[in-house]
């Protein structure tokens, strides 16, 4: 028997499976996939520049993050917020230019300003790691952002923004979305406005995103396996765990740390933990989203001032420069379907035309263009966690908690599915299952 199963080789997997082993635990990684990294991927183009697939920002905040960069050799630099130009919004009447809601009026702005600093004060007396005990956390959970925004008298182009923020950041909608869950989000880590750039997504690793999975999947070794599709996990006793995988194999161990998403975690039996641990696992979900990576040989839309930032209205939700010559693009879930159900040839040219028309003729002729259809993916089932009206009532204040010898992790179990919150559960997760193994 080992001492911890690890299940996913994401970055809350590897994140926990490091610090266990560096701690003296004997631990076992178990990976579906034949790659490590989970959300996070990396690929080389012809041309010899390697694209993350995956996530790839974070805040100067997100100190779990940054402090396991910094053990593992890596390098943190600016992210595209740092790219001279300002944004481009992509609506359907027209493309404008501006990082000043150009496509609204001073009294739409003011508006805006108005209903923003309504959120912000409201966000102040939720506690984001306790929202379930604000005195109106009920209501605010059933309530929808849609709802609040007309409840303030947000004028039409205010709600279009914010519509427009979801399709870009590839969330649920507006009217999809708990008004409590992202009142929480904003306490967490408000910076200036509903969802400060800067704050959220201002750094990067200069190596690229999945270069840290594969970094602590090098210190690992042979603990990680990949191709192991986990099918069971039977808690039998405070210091008895039994996983089984596709084809029958049993793995045993003292504790598990079960950082598989809410998605593909539905179809794993999971017995000897407790009815309300499993219904707060399963109220969890994500929402479904796709990205597209798409390469040039060099930045060409600074010539026109344009820094690469858009929000569309469009099949893509948004685009952002991930490094020279190369943008990134979100299909949120609204157009999901759409964007499966075309022919890839199809799907290519409604994003090339896309593209097109925000930057210009230079954009119809690509170097490279790649998808990953993150939301229909076996084994992640969506992009990041999604919380819709009552779902913070549904899933409760066990979010996040370990039933010991059963013990969670993942972005999915964060305030936010960022990869932060991958890394800071991961980490601990191993904290907690320490108290647990014989061998520590």
């Amino acid at each position: 028997m080992i001492d911890v199963a690890v299940l996913g080789a994401g970055l809350a997997g590897l994140a926990a499976a490091r610090d266990l082993m560096h701690a003296g635990a004997e631990v076992v990684v178990l990976e579906a996939r034949p790659r490590v990294g989970g959300r996070v991927e990396a690929v080389t183009l012809p041309d010899g520049r390697t694209v993350q697939m995956g996530g790839e920002v974070v805040g100067a905040e997100h100190r779990a993050y940054l402090d396991l960069v910094a053990e593992l050799g890596l390098t943190i630099e600016p992210s595209y917020v740092a790219d001279p130009g300002e944004m481009t919004w992509g609506l359907d009447e027209g493309v404008y230019v501006g990082d000043a809601l150009p496509w609204m009026n001073e009294a739409e702005r003011t508006d805006a300003e108005r209903v923003e600093q309504a959120f912000a004060a409201l966000a102040a007396t939720v506690d984001p790691a306790d929202p379930w005990r604000h005195p109106e956390a009920g209501r605010l959970d059933q309530l929808s952002v849609g709802a609040w925004l007309r409840q303030q008298g947000a004028l039409p182009a205010v709600r279009r923004r914010h519509a427009l923020t979801a399709l870009s950041l590839s969330s649920d909608g507006p009217d999809r979305s708990s008004l409590l869950a992202e009142l929480r989000k904003h306490a967490t880590l408000a910076g200036d406005g509903f969802y400060d750039l800067t704050a959220w997504e201002g750094l990067r690793c200069a190596q690229g995103s999945a270069q840290v999975a594969l970094a602590m999947a090098g210190e690992l070794g042979d603990r990680v396996r990949l191709g192991a599709v986990v099918t069971r996990v039977a808690v039998d006793g405070a210091r008895s765990v039994v996983v089984e995988l596709a084809g029958g194999e049993h793995v045993r161990a003292e504790a598990v740390v079960c950082a598989l998403p809410a998605g593909p975690l539905r179809a794993v039996e999971i017995t000897g933990v407790s009815d309300e641990r499993l219904a707060s696992l399963r109220a969890q979900r994500h929402a479904l989203a796709a990205k597209v990576v798409v390469a040039y040989a060099d930045s060409f839309w600074q010539l026109a001032g344009q820094n690469g930032l858009a929000e569309c209205e469009w099949l893509f939700g948004s685009t952002w420069p991930q490094r020279d010559g190369v943008l990134s693009l979100l299909v949120p879930p609204e157009r999901l379907s759409a964007f499966l159900a075309a022919p890839p040839g199809a799907r290519r040219a409604a994003v090339i035309d896309g593209l097109v028309a925000l930057y210009g003729a230079a954009a119809a002729e690509p170097a490279a263009m790649l998808e990953r259809a993150w939301g229909v993916d076996p084994f992640t089932l969506g992009y990041i966690a999604g919380w819709a009206p009552g779902d913070l009532g549904r899933v409760g204040p066990l979010h996040g908690r370990h039933e010991p010898p059963f013990y969670v992790a993942g972005s999915d179990h964060w305030v936010a599915g960022y990869m932060e919150g991958a890394v800071r559960t991961g980490r601990a997760a191993a904290v907690a299952a320490l108290g647990v193994s014989s061998a520590v």
